[in-house]
Order: C-alpha cells, then sequence, then structure tokens
C-alpha cells in the first residue's frame, strides 16, 4: 500500500469515527452532563460540533439509546425537548431546523429529517448534489412514533400524536390524532374525555 494510500485512509478515519476517540468520547459525555441529558454509546454525526456551535439544543432528561445518529452540516439545527427517548438506531438529520418537543418517544429505526437529497443533475452523482428542504419539521411534545417511522420535509406532527409502526409522514397531523400508513393518515383522534387546552 502506497504512503498516500495510508495518509488517505488515517484522514477517513479520523473524520468518520471522530466519535470514538477517546478525548471526544469523553466532551460528549461532559456536554451531555452540563445539559442533564445522557446518551449510552455509541452515538454517531458531528453531535460534538453542533453541542459546541449551540446547534444541537437538548432539554433536561433527554435520553439517547445506542445507534442514534443526529448530524445538522453547519447552519442546521436540531432541538430535543426535556424527557424525549430516542431509542436504538434513531436517526435526525436537519439541513435547516429539525425540532421534536418534551417528552416524545420514538421508537427503534424512526428517521427525522428536513431535507431531501437531490437528484436532478444527470451530470453528477447523486451523493454530490447535495439537499433541497421544504422547511422545518417539527413535532409537537408528548408525540409517541412506533418502530421505523419516517416524518419527512417540512411536516408538523401536533402535541400528542401516536404514529404507527412503519409509517411515512408526509403531511402535517394535528393534535391529538392516531396515524398510521405510507403515506400516514389520520385513523381517530384521542378523545381524553375534558375539554382542549391540557398538553
Amino acid at each position: 500500500m502506497e504512503a498516500a494510500d495510508l495518509k488517505l485512509w488515517a484522514q477517513k478515519w479520523r473524520h468518520y469515527e471522530r466519535n470514538a476517540l477517546p478525548w471526544n468520547r469523553a466532551r460528549i459525555h461532559l456536554e451531555f452532563a452540563r445539559r442533564r441529558a445522557f446518551c449510552r454509546w455509541p452515538v454517531h454525526g458531528n453531535v460534538l460540533e453542533m453541542l459546541r456551535d449551540g446547534r444541537l439544543e437538548l432539554g433536561e432528561h433527554v435520553l439517547l439509546e445506542p445507534g442514534v445518529w443526529l448530524t445538522a452540516p453547519a447552519p442546521g439545527r436540531i432541538r430535543i425537548g426535556a424527557g424525549t427517548f430516542l431509542n436504538l438506531g434513531v436517526q435526525v438529520a436537519a439541513v435547516g431546523l429539525v425540532e421534536i418537543g418534551a417528552h416524545c418517544m420514538l421508537a427503534n429505526g424512526c428517521f427525522v429529517t428536513d431535507g431531501n437529497h437531490r437528484f436532478d443533475d444527470p451530470d453528477r452523482p447523486v451523493p454530490w448534489q447535495g439537499f433541497t428542504t421544504k422547511g422545518p419539521t417539527r413535532i409537537g411534545s408528548n408525540v409517541w412514533c412506533g418502530a421505523n417511522v419516517v416524518i419527512t420535509s417540512g411536516v408538523t406532527v401536533g402535541d400528542r400524536c401516536v404514529i404507527g409502526a412503519n409509517s411515512v409522514v408526509t403531511r402535517d397531523l394535528p393534535p391529538f390524532s392516531i396515524a398510521a400508513g405510507a403515506p400516514a393518515t389520520v385513523l381517530k383522534t384521542i378523545d381524553y374525555g375534558y375539554a382542549s387546552g391540557h398538553g
């Protein structure tokens, strides 16, 4: 193997495995501790960079289970409200802004994004074409997403929605909705038996 190949490989390793470097791993845990949040290892994405830039906002008692992937190249931002739980393999990707409210549960394998890969240029490889966005993607508080739910660009999910496993949310969901399907549709509205206004 050529020296240039080894150098290139080392550069790639340092970039793609940056969260695993002992000093970066310690810094990530310290940044979570300062916010009274916790992540179980491994965590993926440019987490440390976002935390230091103020572009990853975490409420108290946020918990990330192993394999969570958070990415937002500058100036993208991710906000996660207090008490929210991201289970194994949840992925959140922001071009501009993704917001997840307080006390949400995202089950294994969910994907939330405000972006889409471009593919309109036939002369460039798709991975080189960058992203577009339809605007911020927002999830209200007390939302429960079943396993492998996908929430797409520009969508708003209202407070206290429940979204069935394997659903693809392409349109806004009003608060108190139970929704499922691909694309997700509202199946019923949750009735708590008291006047609205309770969050």
